[in-house]
């Protein structure tokens, strides 16, 4: 018979011991990455990189631990369910839909019928939006697939200035990059918010204020069809830095004031106000990206005359205020 051999006499402490216990009965949280045909695999397995880190950190805390699974559709079919925490659906280079059978959606369906937190980034948001869960929700997704994203779910608000949006169940998240902000919302949610800011620091990744209007640049509609609208903006689209009323848009159309404004709007998506700011802010973007020109002259540059109010309309399009902005995005020689 082998005698067991007690805490002191092995080395190990009764704190040590107690602390192997509540490792030992630490809760498994399992998040689940899908793995479909065009997936974009530096987001599959940077997520996976960060979920292991977190686990790692959480060790040594006695809470809950956290692991990454890596699934591929045909794993699914072979297994159509396995109850996970969380899905990820990570996003794809390549254009259009990710590639979904009847299957992996109705596998997605019930992953969240069992109660499990189902997210996406970018392209991702497609599958999402295929199951009907984004239905009354608001989602988001790359800002150059917002209209596109909107047609497949007209029942969703599709908010794509928001980087990120966490509807409790449902998180969708940007752009292609965005896998990192869904990955520290994730291990803040499951673990802590301490362990998501050890992560953040580990990873060099900025844990809080993105917002994706940042980076997202005007893109007027132009390919409407109403050719009297298009004339309106064509001419806009070089006099914005000047006074211009409601009125001189609608001459431009040879439109009555109260049609133009109808028309322009189902065209453009904008009222002709709000499309004459964007097309100012862009270009005081462009001017504080690429130049060192006061903010005096960038504002009259773009069309403004009074410069606090071009850092009100600034800060209220962009999330930022001037400064701030060429600060992040400048790139002219100092």
């Amino acid at each position: 018979m082998i005698a067991r051999r007690t805490g002191h006499a092995s080395g190990e402490t009764d704190k040590d011991r107690v602390k192997c216990d509540m490792r030992a009965a630490s809760p498994l949280i399992r998040v689940g990455l899908l793995a479909y045909s065009g997936v974009t695999l530096s987001a599959l397995y940077g997520l996976s990189d960060m979920i292991a880190k977190a686990d790692d950190l959480a060790q040594a805390t006695g809470g809950a631990r956290l692991a990454a699974v890596v699934l591929t559709p045909a794993e699914i079919a072979a297994a159509p369910f396995a109850a996970l925490d969380a899905v990820v659906l990570p996003p794809s280079a390549v254009n259009g839909d990710p590639p979904a059978d009847a299957a992996l959606l109705d596998w997605l369906r019930a992953q969240h019928r069992a109660g499990a937190v189902v997210t996406s980034v970018c392209v991702g948001a497609f599958l999402l939006g295929r199951t009907g869960l984004l239905d009354g929700r608001r989602a988001t997704t790359h800002w150059a697939l917002g209209e596109q994203l909107a047609a497949l779910c007209p029942r969703a608000r599709i908010e794509t200035e928001r980087l990120l949006i966490d509807d409790g169940d449902i998180v969708t998240a940007a752009g292609l990059l965005a896998w990192v902000d869904l990955g520290l919302r994730l291990i803040e949610r499951f673990l802590s918010p301490a362990i998501m800011l050890d992560v953040a620091r580990h990873f060099l990744a900025d844990p809080r204020g993105r917002e994706q209007r940042f980076y997202s640049p005007f893109t007027p509609r132009l390919n409407h069809g109403d050719a009297a609208v298009l004339k309106a903006q064509h001419w806009l689209h070089g006099a914005f830095a000047e006074s211009v009323s409601v009125a001189e848009m609608a001459a431009q159309a040879g439109l009555s004031g109260r049609t133009f404004l109808r028309r322009f709007h189902s065209a453009t998506g904008l009222k002709p106000n709000a499309y004459l700011q964007q097309l100012r802010v862009s270009k005081a973007r462009e001017l504080l990206e690429l130049s060192r020109q006061p903010l005096t002259e960038v504002a009259w540059q773009a069309g403004y005359e009074d410069p606090a109010a071009f850092r009100k309309v600034f800060q209220r399009t962009v999330g930022l205020s001037p400064g701030e902005y060429r600060r992040r995005f400048g790139i002219a020689a100092g």
